[in-house]
């Protein structure tokens, strides 16, 4: 995929999300791992207005390498885990309703459903709360998506990584999907079967077989 084509990508799932409703008050963030760096939607520029040129080329170190914009304000927690996940083609990161409210909770979401393993494991984790755009919440992040392809941030949102733009998009909206659903259950004062680590690894293997883990 040439640098252009994968511009207009991140901008066409940054769209996507934001009319999805995942995006309040010009929140959230794209990138995806291009050349020596990445490329990272800008701060404060509605999606609706973002245009393939807008979009900044970090090094994985956060250093400017093109870009006449100021990069999102989360952009140490994507250079971190690219650092940290040479498996990281993608990430995307959304204030989506549901899984919002259950990261105020701080707790994660168990395997209630088998799709919980598009997830890359038989949870999503909530990461330990830092504050937005510091080092801290960088390092916490990683910590807490060891082995997982998402996770929940402390009063915050989600993040979500894939081997593809396309997949960490569908990994972030089934996040929404499935806290809500477990939101649903809580509410209704229903107790959820959660299923066992055997399920959950037998799951994955069907998953990968399929080609449908990103």
């Amino acid at each position: 995929m040439s640098e252009q084509a994968l511009r207009e990508e991140i901008v066409a799932v940054a769209q996507a999300i934001d009319k999805a409703g995942f995006c309040p008050s010009k929140s959230g963030n794209v990138s995806a791992r291009v050349g020596d760096g990445f490329l990272i939607t800008p701060s404060g520029l509605p999606y609706a207005r973002t245009k393939p040129e807008d979009l900044i080329h970090l090094a994985h170190d956060g250093a400017v390498l093109s870009g006449s914009r100021k990069p999102s304000s989360e952009w140490p927690f994507h250079v971190a885990i690219y650092n940290a996940r040479p498996d990281a083609q993608a990430i995307v990161h959304t204030h989506s309703p549901r899984a919002t409210a259950l990261s105020c909770t701080r707790r994660g979401i168990p395997a209630f459903h088998y799709m919980i393993a598009l997830c890359g494991g038989s949870d999503v984790r909530c990461a330990d709360y830092a504050t937005f755009g510091s080092p801290e919440l960088a390092a916490k992040a990683v910590a807490a998506l060891e082995g997982r392809k998402a996770v929940l941030l402390a009063n915050h949102g989600v993040i979500a990584l894939g081997a593809s733009l396309a997949g960490a998009h569908t990994i972030v909206a089934e996040v929404e999907n499935l806290a809500g659903q477990y939101l649903d259950l809580l509410a209704s004062g229903l107790e959820p079967v959660i299923l066992d680590e055997a399920e959950m690894e037998r799951v994955s293997a069907k998953f990968a077989g399929y080609g449908k883990v990103g």
